[in-house]
């Protein structure tokens, strides 16, 4: 039998009222509140950065093959691609790639109810498809128009700003260099879309690509570039490497969205040590609040240690004892802490009840993301340095003298 352990459990058990119980009570709670915390921080972060990410992938996909350019935070290029029929083959049958499609992107200026914002349209054909996650208001753009489509999906940003709905036409103009007159087409709001996020709402407009490569001069095939959406994120590294090396030949190359968004991506970084800094913080408050306990039931205790140090017991096994306490009592908050930090992500996850500024945070909601090694990691990395920190309260026991604790009843 393990007697410190025995010692230990019996005692926890069976206190009841006074001093100490209201302390291991409350190291219970403080240990339980800081894992709930640690969780909620971590499953809040990583649910933020997954829901920024879809949203741009979402739009522009994971990876972009578009001539080369020194500036690779550009989408726009100075000269075009020929579309290559059998370059989409061998994308479209490369692991982890599950869409290709071309576009082309223009600057032009969007004029409506005597209201005049600089736009970047994004040209597309019929194969791309808006992805679900990302609203739609009204239709998508009708392109059996033989000539080209003179329909355009505006954002809710840009729209609201124009004070346009789906159905209601505007203008757009377009500034040739040498031309003292923009060339200018009428356009049909055919529907509105929201992503919500910034960079996209702000900025861009989607329209028929027939339409770009007509401004353009462009033949048929001319393209920007094509975008690709890929099966998870982490392979976007490796696939466009792989696609640059096997596929193309210069000027064409490979970016991924990092490249691309460099600033978006860097913001997200930036999140984790905030995560960082609250598990750090986290973490000591439940180490303070074990250690005090700890200490606190020692010095109680101190009668029972002078009479198990005169009935011969070690003072290693005496220590034990009391790491057990520390144990059991971080295990008890741990499980607490789980069943608190969980239960509050999950019930965020279904009512969505904590809101956020979407101009400020790209959304409306506070997202939850749980990955199911972020808890294990946190309750075995607390319960570690936990026991680890109780070894300082313990060496109190060496000071306990069992004459002088044992000559009152």
């Amino acid at each position: 039998m393990n007697l410190p352990f025995f010692i230990a459990r019996r005692y926890l058990l069976r206190r009841k009222g006074g001093f100490s119980s209201f302390i291991i009570r409350l190291a219970i709670i403080a240990t339980a509140l800081s894992v709930a915390t640690m969780i909620a921080s971590a499953a809040f972060v990583t649910g933020f950065k997954y829901e920024i990410r879809e949203k741009l992938f979402s739009f522009w996909g994971h990876v972009h093959i578009s001539p080369f350019t020194p500036n690779s935070a550009t989408i726009i290029t100075p000269t075009p691609i020929r579309r290559d029929l059998q370059l989409e083959q061998k994308v479209i049958h490369t692991p982890h790639v599950l869409t290709i499609a071309p576009f082309a992107v223009r600057p032009a200026i969007l004029n409506a109810n005597k209201l005049m914002e600089g736009l970047q349209l994004k040209g597309v054909n019929n194969e791309y498809q808006l992805p679900a996650n990302i609203e739609l208001n009204g239709k998508w753009i009708d392109y059996s128009d033989s000539a080209y489509s003179k329909q355009i999906i505006l954002s809710q940003t840009t729209a609201d700003r124009m004070d346009v709905k789906p159905g209601d036409e505007v203008q757009m103009y377009f500034l040739e260099p040498g031309n003292s007159f923009p060339r200018v087409r009428k356009l049909l709001v055919a529907g509105i879309f929201h992503t919500g996020m910034e960079e996209v709402d702000k900025e861009y407009a989607i329209c028929d690509l027939r339409l770009l490569q007509r401004i353009n001069g462009w033949d048929a095939d001319d393209i920007n570039g094509y975008q690709l959406s890929l099966d998870e994120e982490k392979n976007a590294d490796s696939v466009a490497e792989y696609i640059r090396l096997n596929y193309l030949e210069l000027p064409q190359t490979t970016y991924t969205m990092q490249d691309i968004f460099p600033n978006i991506f860097d913001w997200l970084q930036l999140q984790d040590v905030n995560t960082r800094v609250i598990m750090i913080i986290m973490s000591i408050v439940a180490i303070i609040n074990l250690a005090v306990a700890l200490l606190i039931l020692i010095v109680e205790q101190a009668r029972m240690v002078g009479l198990l140090k005169a009935q011969g017991m070690a003072p290693a096994a005496m220590r034990q004892i009391f790491l057990y306490h520390a144990a059991l009592i971080a295990g008890i908050g741990i499980v607490a802490g789980n069943i608190m930090g969980i239960g509050f992500c999950l019930l965020q996850k279904k009512t969505g009840f904590l809101q956020l500024s979407e101009s400020t945070y790209y959304m409306k909601y506070v997202p939850v993301r749980i990955e199911w090694w972020q808890p294990i990691t946190i309750d075995i990395v607390t319960l570690v340095l936990c026991i680890l920190c109780m070894w300082l309260p313990t060496l109190y026991i060496r000071r306990i003298q069992p004459a002088r604790v044992l000559q009152f009843k």
